[in-house]
């Protein structure tokens, strides 16, 4: 009998409860993944592990954490595999660390330690995966283009879309981004060190699980960074690099529930087709309902040519049949 491929998952929210960074929709919004890709895409909700800072989930969301479980969902993955990744939460952009590229911008997503994941760390996961198995990340985070690094931008500042009109304002809306000088003030305050070097004071409170950025010598990152030829990242984000993504409260003509205004958007988008949609699909609807509601953030698609328009996770038609 042939073989299953397996769809595994790894969903994060993280709203930093009693902080003054505290977002209210990040949980609801892999809460409700983790529903859809149940009913919709046929994951095995014992294949699913969930991480938030809220109390409720077994494992809390900080940095090695995440990384832990995103090792382990890569290290048992095989050939024809559907591996998916869903971030929500703030995100933030670090000064590069390469000579003669003062003025680069690097991404990365702030867990609810501010222990750093960066593109680095993305790209390398990505770069473990064996031949054949495929891994989504959609990340609903401030400065999120570009989070796989090295990913070929499909849709992105350089796409041009249709002007829509708003149509329908959003009662609450707070930007999942926090300022590099803010994190590098909370670090500060941990270690008591006074530097400006963001790599000093994340090797310093987190040694070994720091970002790959952090603790590898430049030429040896130029390796981990390098692409695959068979490359099979992709990346939704839920805004340009430069941009910031929202938190927000749907109307309660909608629902009235706090959540991602990308998470929403890509929720909202599934749910009025029931047919497989590509990626490349995916996101340019997404884009659509996001400017309705007079969001001004703009998602975008990284993968390579192929990828941009395969089926969103893989799905099978005939799993409509269910829905």
């Amino acid at each position: 009998m042939e073989k299953e491929n397996k769809r595994l998952a790894v969903l994060v929210g993280c709203n930093y409860p009693n902080t003054r960074n505290e977002l209210h929709g990040c949980i609801n919004d892999v809460l409700t993944m983790r529903d859809t890709l149940v009913n919709r895409f046929g994951f095995d909700p014992n294949r699913i592990e969930l991480l938030t800072d809220d109390g409720s989930a077994s494992v809390l969301p900080t940095g090695a954490n995440i990384k832990k479980a995103l090792d382990a969902m890569v290290d048992q993955a095989e050939p024809g595999d559907v591996l998916y990744f869903h971030y929500s939460g703030h995100g933030t952009r670090i000064p590069s660390l390469k000579p003669g590229r003062p003025f680069r911008q690097d991404e990365a997503i702030v867990p609810c330690d501010f222990n750093l994941i960066t593109d680095v760390d993305f790209r390398q996961l990505v770069n473990r995966l064996p031949k054949g198995a495929s891994f989504t990340i959609l990340s609903d985070s401030c400065h999120s283009g570009g989070l796989i690094d090295r990913e070929k931008e499909q849709i992105g500042p350089s796409h041009v879309t249709t002007e829509i009109s708003g149509t329908l304002s959003v009662s609450y809306s707070k930007t999942k981004a926090i300022p590099f000088e803010s994190i590098l003030e909370h670090l500060t305050s941990l270690t008591g060190i006074s530097t400006s070097d963001i790599a000093t004071h994340l090797l310093e409170l987190f040694a070994a699980d720091a970002s790959l950025k952090f603790r590898l010598p430049l030429l040896e990152l130029n390796f981990f960074e390098s692409l695959k030829p068979d490359d099979e990242g992709i990346l939704l984000s839920g805004c340009q690099a430069d941009e910031t993504s929202a938190d927000m409260m749907t109307p309660v003509i909608t629902g009235g529930k706090a959540c991602g205004a990308f998470s929403n958007a890509i929720e909202m988008v599934l749910k009025k087709h029931e047919s497989p949609l590509s990626n490349r699909e995916v996101v340019t609807l997404a884009r659509v309902v996001l400017k309705e509601q007079g969001i001004e953030q703009h998602p975008c698609l990284y993968c390579n040519d192929e990828n941009a328009n395969a089926t969103f996770l893989c799905q099978l038609a005939a799993r409509n049949s269910s829905l």
